[in-house]
Parts: C-alpha cells; sequence; structure tokens
C-alpha cells in the first residue's frame, strides 16, 4: 500500500469511528526523569499518557492528522503529524522509541525502512521497545493477503502478522535483550479465540 492510500485508510477511519484504541496499557517503559521518548504511530494517544511523566520529553508521531488531533485533547506529549518512514528528527535524537503497533501496518520494504528509521533516531546505549501481532493470533490468515502473512482487512488497512525469528532480524544494527510472544484468550459469545502478540526489547550498542 502507497503511501497516499495508507494514510486515507486511517485518517478515514478515526474520522468515522473516533478513538480506535482504548483499554488498559501494559509493559510501558519506565524512563528517567530527563528521558527523550518517541513512539511511532502515537494513534489516539493510548500509549502516549503513560510514558509522560517524572520529567521525561515525550513525542508522538502518527500519519494521520485525524490521529494526532485526538491524541491533543489527551496528553501533554509533542505531537508531530509524519511518516515512520522519513522521520523529521536527527539521528540520536531519544533515548527510547516506542513502535507499538505501527510497522506491522506497512509492506515488508517499509518495514525494514521504518524499523532502520527507529535505530537511527535512537541515541547509542539507547532502547526501543516493539509491539506487534504473532502469526499464532486469531486474526492471522483473515483478509486479502497482499503479501506473505501479510493481510488487508475492511477499510483497506494493512497488518503484518510476525515470527519472532522475523521480528529479531528486523533490527540488525539493534542488539536484542529479548523478544517473546504474551498469548491469551478473547472469549466471544461463549467461544474462546487465540490473541498473541510479539513484544521486543533492542539496545543501540554505545
Amino acid at each position: 500500500m502507497e503511501k497516499s492510500e495508507s494514510k486515507e485508510a486511517w485518517e478515514t477511519d478515526y474520522r468515522q469511528r473516533g478513538a480506535l484504541w482504548g483499554g488498559a496499557v501494559h509493559d510501558l517503559p519506565r524512563p528517567g526523569p530527563r528521558a527523550r521518548i518517541l513512539e511511532l504511530g502515537c494513534g489516539n494517544g493510548k500509549s502516549l499518557s503513560g510514558l509522560t511523566g517524572e520529567g521525561a520529553t515525550v513525542v508522538g508521531l502518527d500519519l494521520a492528522r485525524s490521529a494526532v488531533a485526538l491524541a491533543a485533547g489527551t496528553t501533554p506529549a509533542h505531537l508531530v503529524v509524519g511518516d515512520a518512514r522519513r522521520l523529521p528528527f536527527q539521528t540520536g535524537s531519544f533515548d527510547i522509541v516506542c513502535a507499538f503497533h505501527i510497522i506491522g501496518h506497512l509492506r515488508e520494504g517499509d518495514r525494514q525502512t521504518a524499523a532502520m528509521e527507529g535505530a537511527r533516531v535512537l541515541r547509542k546505549g539507547g532502547r526501543l521497545y516493539f509491539r506487534e501481532f504473532s502469526v499464532m493470533d486469531m486474526r492471522s490468515g483473515k483478509g486479502e493477503e497482499v503479501e506473505s502473512r501479510t493481510f488487508r482487512r475492511g477499510g483497506g488497512i494493512l497488518t503484518h502478522y510476525f515470527t519472532e525469528e522475523e521480528v529479531t532480524a528486523l533490527f540488525p544494527n539493534l542488539l536484542p535483550s529479548s523478544v517473546t510472544t504474551r498469548q491469551w484468550s478473547l472469549r466471544v459469545r461463549g467461544v474462546d479465540h487465540p490473541r498473541a502478540e510479539i513484544a521486543g526489547f533492542f539496545e543501540k550498542l554505545p
């Protein structure tokens, strides 16, 4: 999906449905008092509020202007309309980069570009936190397959389903501290459905 298609799909979704992401936020990084934090694909700000505090400087970036407008009403973070594949920040600008359910909405080449950009803006010794759905998730395989394990559903938004090995390989210039899969069940009308998410924690060597 090209940038224009992707942007329009997200803009339409946010305009029609409002805040797309809610609920509890788990396993957020604990920044130091003067840390600089960037969240890629911040959406309507679900994670941003949990990242602010203790004097940290938090920046949220999203491709959809309508998402950034929603986030502005919920968080004191600095907000930027921008593309994760072409980050408008200098190399080594951030102590922590969070990529929660953003890279998985891109095609393979763009996933690699966004991962490289996230690593680029991370300072030496900094940390990158990654979270995306696993191939074991209930939605894997649903919709039109546009690339291997990448599916288009509903309003045209892509979702890629990862393996742990694939996540590790996505950041060749970072040291993987941990890459693990979290599994749980979602009960719908009395039937349990498997949910699965891969969380990665990477460090940039000094």
